[in-house]
């Protein structure tokens, strides 16, 4: 199998469109003049990926003070998208189904894993749809928010 390319720092992300748990559309194009923190988790269930999901939720107001939107994305279902964000009390956080065509977006980012799940990862994308940080993560270690915060401070004023 032919090593995937991850996308990288400075690059134009593609403007795509997936449904949220609440079967609304988002367009990344609409959040032009923000960031967005595209935070890919493998799948809904999942003890460590709850975790990922709840800490952009607990966070949503030092996001939201940084001028950023942050969204979570699997390869889920919408319906599962929705059960699941119920479950954990999500209410703030849009978790979007990279469903069909199946991990499309992960796939454009290079994040897509042979199992056919995209790999746990964070991606900040700029005010002008840029990507100013990619890092990807052992798919068994909670991103830590805090590092995503600091991230977001440092670049604060260089957008």
């Amino acid at each position: 199998m032919a090593e995937k390319k991850v996308v990288q720092q400075g690059k134009k992300v593609k403007d795509f469109s997936l449904k949220d748990q609440n079967r609304q559309d988002f367009h990344l194009s609409e959040y032009r003049g923000e960031k967005v923190l595209l935070s890919f988790h493998p799948l809904a269930w999942t003890p460590i990926c709850a975790k990922q999901m709840q800490s952009l939720e607990k966070n949503k107001k030092s996001l939201d003070r940084l001028n950023t939107v942050a969204v979570g994305l699997s390869v889920d279902s919408v319906p599962s998208k929705a059960a699941w964000a119920k479950s954990l009390r999500i209410k703030n956080t849009r978790l979007l189904a990279d469903f069909w065509p199946h991990a499309g977006v992960a796939k454009s980012m290079g994040l897509l894993r042979a199992e056919g799940f995209s790999e746990r990862a964070n991606v900040i994308v700029d005010e002008t749809g840029k990507i100013i940080f990619v890092k990807v993560y052992p798919i068994r270690e909670l991103p830590d928010i805090r590092e995503i915060l600091r991230v977001l401070t440092a670049y604060k004023g260089k957008g």
